[in-house]
């Protein structure tokens, strides 16, 4: 009897440290658990606030480079550069407007060569973009300081530092879509005449002030270069009903650097009344604009003044600068005028 009560009493021993060691092992579990817990908010909290400088740095950078050609000279630095830094403070993180950010123009090579900005002073090539970098950071005395943390506390961890980065170019289109063209094709050698390459604008009549006007059509030579003629894009059909099509709709097909277009001299008078005068309009640049089939070297914007037919059939207008077109990079061309809007490139 008395060896079954201490028996008895041996047993509520060990269910009483057992109860203990679970007590103690479920409050660790309880302790993990809300660590685990608290981490992943903190985590999130980090995701959220890395997102909004993301956004912030993207908005900026963009903003920046849209600054960059409009008007037609070159690259107008310091203006996208103070631009992209305004564009900062329309942003926020965690509540708090953002107020701070490192800013820096230069050229972005669009075939992937390098993943860093270049300086503003290179000499670009066919693939560098004028560009925009924006990094935006929170910490120490920057955009409200470092992210606080919650639980990280604990673990003697009271915040951390994050940034964004984002760069932004714009650039003179290497590809145009289908009905972004006007048909007329003009020789590359008339802008080396009448395009100041180093301002990125039309070359100034001294006795006028304004761009100088050349004639396209009939067969006008300028320094020995033959302005330009009409295109039927990539069908040889030189015939009113295609051209007429042609002004009306555009190139039917999508055209980039080095697609190759038929030169057509010779359209017929009445053509001339089709062509709509006062207006801006995208042209394939050719190096020769007399031969029968010649590869586009370019696009370049254009302002048509007036059209005449009768004895004069041409086209009479000037080079502009500054055009934004809607289109699609697929390279990046020489600038004759024309930009696309910008876009987001890292």
């Amino acid at each position: 009897m008395k060896r079954a009560r201490r028996h008895r009493a041996g047993n509520s021993a060990s269910l009483r440290r057992q109860r203990g060691a679970m007590a103690i092992t479920m409050t660790f579990a309880l302790l993990a658990a809300l660590a685990a817990g608290g981490f992943a908010v903190d985590l999130g909290h980090i995701y959220l606030v890395r997102t909004e400088l993301q956004t912030a740095a993207d908005a900026s950078a963009l903003a920046g480079a849209a600054s960059l050609l409009p008007g037609g000279s070159t690259p107008n630095w310091s203006f996208a550069e103070t631009a992209a830094a305004s564009a900062v403070s329309l942003n926020a993180s965690d509540g708090v407007p953002l107020t701070n950010a490192a800013v820096q123009g230069g050229y972005w090579n669009l075939s992937g060569s390098s993943t860093n900005i270049e300086a503003k002073n290179i000499a670009p090539g066919v693939y560098d973009a004028p560009a925009v970098q924006v990094t935006v950071t929170r910490a120490a005395g920057l955009n409200g300081g470092p992210i606080g943390f919650w639980f990280a506390r604990l673990l003697g961890v009271d915040s951390g530092s994050a940034s964004a980065t984002a760069v932004a170019v714009v650039a003179a289109p290497g590809f145009v879509g289908s009905g972004g063209l006007f048909p007329m094709a003009i020789g590359e050698c008339i802008y080396s005449q009448y395009w100041d390459a180093q301002s990125g604008t039309p070359a100034i009549d001294p006795s006028t002030g304004k761009p100088f006007t050349i004639q396209i059509g009939n067969g006008a030579t300028y320094g020995g270069c033959e302005a330009g003629q009409w295109t039927s894009f990539q069908t040889n059909n030189n015939d009113v009903p295609t051209v007429r099509g042609l002004i009306n709709g555009g190139n039917p097909n999508g055209l980039s650097i080095g697609d190759a277009i038929w030169i057509e001299p010779g359209v017929k008078t009445s053509i001339y009344s089709y062509v709509p005068s006062n207006v801006d309009v995208l042209v394939p640049v050719v190096a020769q604009a007399t031969t029968s089939s010649q590869p586009i070297v370019a696009f370049a914007a254009f302002h048509i003044d007036n059209a005449e037919g009768g004895n004069g059939k041409y086209i009479q207008g000037h080079f502009v600068a500054g055009y934004k077109i809607t289109t699609t990079v697929g390279q990046v061309g020489p600038y004759y005028g024309a930009y696309v809007p910008p876009r987001l490139t890292h």
